[in-house]
């Protein structure tokens, strides 16, 4: 293999906001390391492409540029961050909880929790983005060591359903946005938050994809690696610059669509969904959730003390409940109330570079300009569609 092979990609990962720190920094991180150790030893490697994500970013405002991570740079300007410093206090934490024989989900719920902190240490607002960025340095650290390996990194935004390949609307599993249109369309979700008026980054799936083609047939041509400056290698793919989507937007296409066309619950009938209330500030959430929850909660606590525990089960689903929905919306809120825009220069770039490389017929196929969607067309007759029809009767 490592005769043959002329391409690398880095694909592996774990999404999860809040994953196990462990597992988190092993597969984002250490990971990406263990891929360009065996990308070094492949004697024709032209490219070595790692999948990042755009929100490695955090939650800066404005213009985020098309710019790599050095080495321990944190995003909120605490010192001290180093990736072997981190590794080592993960095993620390995991000797210290099996040597005091914590339970296995005592555990994973400790581990959880070390990934956050960490994170909002150095300014992150989640062990995914945490340790991707992570994985950008350690890469980046490795290339100034051994610059025999290209390196170029992807970072799309959200990920949507397909806009073409291999289908219109395919989609596997539940992502971020998604969520909120299965528990609206199921009749699961009361009110939004959420500011209507910031922009979500959304590109589909299939257009990640053709980036990740173009960006490896081009810098395949040593032609564009000699002619062109080797940092720039970083290819944010996303729609926010080039054709933004307002938050309300993403509302008002939910209500249209399952307005015309109702889930069918198990029973047969047809979920009726209306106008949500729309929270748009922490402020507003954290008062509707006092007044509709947290009061009544403490009213059942108080009957259930004064009648010996008769409402134990229901107090104690309820309480799980809540703490569920507070630690989804801890998790979120950060998108929900985004400020950023990412740049997209270096993949205008790539584009002008894959039709200047002879490679135009295939730019056309690989499309991945988010330009030329037409949004309204895409979340009403595509996405939501293929979300009802691949991942409604899963969740």
């Amino acid at each position: 293999m490592w005769h043959q092979i002329d391409v690398v990609v880095n694909l592996a990962a774990t999404t999860n906001f809040d994953e196990r720190y462990d597992v988190s920094l092993a597969l984002n991180t250490l990971g990406a390391k263990l891929v360009f150790d065996f990308s070094k030893k492949c004697n024709k490697l032209k490219v070595f492409l790692h999948v990042s994500t755009a929100y490695v970013s955090g939650e800066k405002e404005g213009l985020i540029l098309e710019r790599p991570y050095k080495m321990g740079e944190t995003l909120n300007g605490t010192r001290g961050l180093d990736i072997d410093e981190e590794n080592q206090l993960v095993d620390a934490t995991l000797t210290h909880l099996n040597h005091h024989n914590y339970s296995q989900e005592h555990i994973k719920s400790s581990m959880k929790d070390l990934g956050i902190q960490r994170a909002k240490k150095y300014g992150w607002p989640n062990t995914y983005v945490f340790t991707k960025a992570m994985g950008e340095m350690l890469l980046g650290q490795l290339v100034k060591e051994d610059q025999t390996v290209p390196l170029v990194i992807i970072r799309p935004t959200i990920v949507t359903s397909t806009y073409k390949e291999p289908f219109p609307g395919w989609v596997e599993g539940l992502r971020t946005i998604d969520s909120l249109a299965v528990g609206y369309g199921k009749g699961k979700i009361t009110c939004f938050l959420g500011d209507p008026k910031s922009i979500v980054d959304v590109i589909p799936a299939d257009m990640v994809v053709n980036a990740m083609i173009v960006a490896m047939a081009v810098h395949a041509d040593q032609r564009y690696n000699n002619n062109n400056n080797k940092d720039n290698i970083i290819y944010h793919i996303g729609s926010s610059v080039s054709n933004p989507v307002e938050f309300k937007c993403l509302q008002d296409y939910g209500i249209r669509y399952f307005a015309r066309k109702p889930w069918i619950d198990k029973n047969g009938n047809p979920v009726i969904v209306g106008h949500v209330i729309v929270l748009t500030s922490m402020a507003t959430f954290q008062r509707y959730m006092a007044l509709r929850y947290f009061l009544p909660l403490k009213g059942l606590e108080i009957a259930n003390t004064v009648c010996c525990k008769y409402f134990q089960a229901v107090y104690l689903e309820l309480n799980r409940k809540i703490k569920f929905v507070m630690r989804l919306v801890e998790l979120y809120a950060p998108y929900l109330f985004f400020k950023g825009f990412y740049d997209d220069t270096n993949a205008e770039k790539l584009r002008r570079a894959a039709n200047e490389s002879g490679i135009k017929n295939e730019t056309e196929m690989f499309c991945f300009d988010a330009k030329i969607i037409n949004w309204d067309d895409y979340f009403t007759n595509t996405h939501i569609p293929g979300i009802v029809k691949h991942v409604f009767k899963n969740n």
